[in-house]
């Protein structure tokens, strides 16, 4: 007979024991999931046209198919217990209803630019309400204004204005992939900013789905919300359904610029220069560096490379006045610089061309890869010595591609109380960092190259708090683990939103008092 130990053995009991309470769990589960289904078929015709399980044909494809950080599309990463791909607004609120029901945590995905993957990944039984279906755009030319739906894209936001006129132009980002949903509820920045502030700055209305399944506008939400919802975050709240824009108006011709200089061609120098004017020049001037690492040309020798570009509001006579005035030691000459429609310097940023507005349309030029993003604020500018010290970690990155982007404020952004909507990043900042690290393979190592890169920077950008950008999402500044916690969300809060975070918090507690509406950094309501 073969003897079992007194460990082995009481191992053994607790297994038989735990075997009914396993057991029970696993129906308990399968009971909820099959009750959620059965809800959503109850409350949506045709639901297989809406509603996506894992054994679907199209459940993966569809999953994938807006991931752009590859990093939250592992065999490993969670999955969704279904994909809702609404066609109407009454399918939102089922997939509501149904998910209160049946506790079961709902995540938002509008385009899927999510740099933490909040919006399609939980750790908890979760399922994803897909909003790409959602996207119409309706342009009424005579008010200058526009109904967008959130599953839009930029891209089909831009394609509908330029249809209707070439001088009226919305001010947001540059990637025409990017959904439209949760790009204004973060903020919404772009080329146009220092003329016309942020996308949320010309929100006049909005509708949005409440926890009760209810459909708000500006005024049955209140103000109280309609102030959260632009630039708070959304998926907070609710769900957003769509905005109502204000357009601005911009000349039929811009003029974009592209000049590159190495650390050999003066680079430090000048972009210590540039610090000192990119905020304070004319409005009409977005003059935005990029900085990334190349080979300088001898064999094991790195370089920085800076790229200037600058996008403005008028021809090139005018533009190279303006530098010939403000930034002569930079060199700007015509040769470098094109007189395009304001589209056209938009995708510079890109680098994408179209030949055909069209191609606004194509919702997959998406960048899939893996990377890793955070940012900072700079108000002082940073002496060559600190840039010296950049250059040198930033050389030190292998096999990775970093790159940093640097995007000036001032002009309207300093005109805008930091109270105005929940973006406080305001007057006193000279520029925007944005760090970006992107790999093939071991990405643990890479992103701890980038917090130690980020370490180095403390002391030459904002502090107490250390700001940050919320719709570049850092999972790195704090988690909520709970997602109930005021304590433990305000110390990301802070930094996203400086003083407006409380005046969140009240609002979340208005609206969605219980918490529904949850993800690692949603704020939290105070009952």
């Amino acid at each position: 007979m073969k003897m079992i130990s007194p460990k082995a053995s009481w191992l053994s009991l607790s297994f038989v024991f735990l075997l009914p309470i396993l057991s029970s769990s696993a129906s308990s589960a399968d009971t909820t999931t099959q009750g959620f289904f059965q809800c959503l078929s109850t409350k949506i015709n045709n639901s297989t046209q809406v509603v996506y399980t894992p054994a679907s044909p199209s459940y993966l494809s569809i999953l994938l198919f807006s991931i752009q950080n590859l990093r939250f599309s592992t065999p490993s990463t969670p999955k969704p217990l279904a994909i809702i791909t609404p066609l109407h607004e009454s399918h939102v609120q089922a997939a509501i209803c149904c998910s209160r029901t049946h506790n079961i945590e709902i995540r938002v995905r509008s385009g899927g630019h999510d740099y933490e993957g909040f919006s399609y990944v939980a750790k908890v039984p979760f399922a994803i309400l897909d909003l790409f279906n959602l996207q119409s755009v309706s342009v009424n030319f005579e008010e200058k204004t526009v109904w967008v739906q959130a599953g839009a894209t930029l891209g089909e936001l831009y394609y509908n204005i330029l249809n209707k006129s070439r001088t009226l132009a919305f001010p947001a980002g540059s990637s025409p992939s990017i959904g439209v949903g949760g790009h204004i509820s973060g903020g919404g920045y772009g080329v146009l900013l220092r003329k016309f502030g942020l996308a949320v700055d010309h929100v006049i209305d909005a509708r949005i789905v409440d926890v009760n399944g209810k459909i708000l506008d500006r005024k049955s939400m209140g103000e109280d919300v309609f102030w959260a919802i632009r630039g708070g975050g959304g998926a907070s709240f609710g769900v957003i359904l769509a905005w109502k824009l204000n357009l601005v108006t911009v000349p039929e011709i811009v003029t974009f610029c592209r000049l590159n200089r190495t650390l050999e061609n003066n680079a430090t120098k000048l972009v210590h220069k540039w610090q000192t004017i990119a905020d304070k020049v004319d409005e009409n001037l977005f003059m935005r560096v990029f900085l990334r690492v190349e080979n300088s040309g001898q064999v094991g020798v790195k370089t920085v490379d800076a790229l200037f570009t600058t996008s403005f509001l008028g021809g090139i006579d005018g533009l190279l006045s303006l530098m010939g005035k403000v930034f002569p030691e930079l060199g700007l000459a015509r040769g470098n610089c094109q007189e395009v429609r304001w589209i056209d310097a938009f995708l510079f940023y890109e680098g994408i061309l179209v030949t055909s507005l069209e191609e606004l349309l194509n919702r997959t030029f998406i960048y899939k890869g893996n990377f890793k993003v955070k940012t900072d604020y700079v108000k002082t500018p940073l002496s060559e010595s600190a840039l010296e010290g950049l250059w040198e970690r930033l050389k030190e990155e292998e096999v990775g591609v970093p790159f940093l982007e640097l995007s000036p404020y001032g002009g309207k952004m300093s005109e805008i109380s930091e109270s105005a909507t929940p973006f406080p990043h305001r007057a006193g900042n000279i520029y925007q960092i944005e760090y970006r690290l992107l790999w093939t393979e071991g990405g643990e190592r890479h992103m701890n190259w980038l917090r130690m890169l980020y370490k180095y920077m403390a002391p030459y950008v904002s502090k107490n708090p250390r700001e940050a950008y919320i719709n570049y999402r850092d999972i790195d500044i704090g988690v909520n683990d709970d997602k109930t916690s005021y304590a433990g969300a305000s110390i990301w809060g802070k930094k996203y939103f400086k003083n407006n975070f409380n005046r969140l918090v009240h609002a979340k507690s208005l609206i969605d008092p219980n918490n529904f509406f949850k993800n690692e950094q949603s704020i939290p309501s105070v009952i």
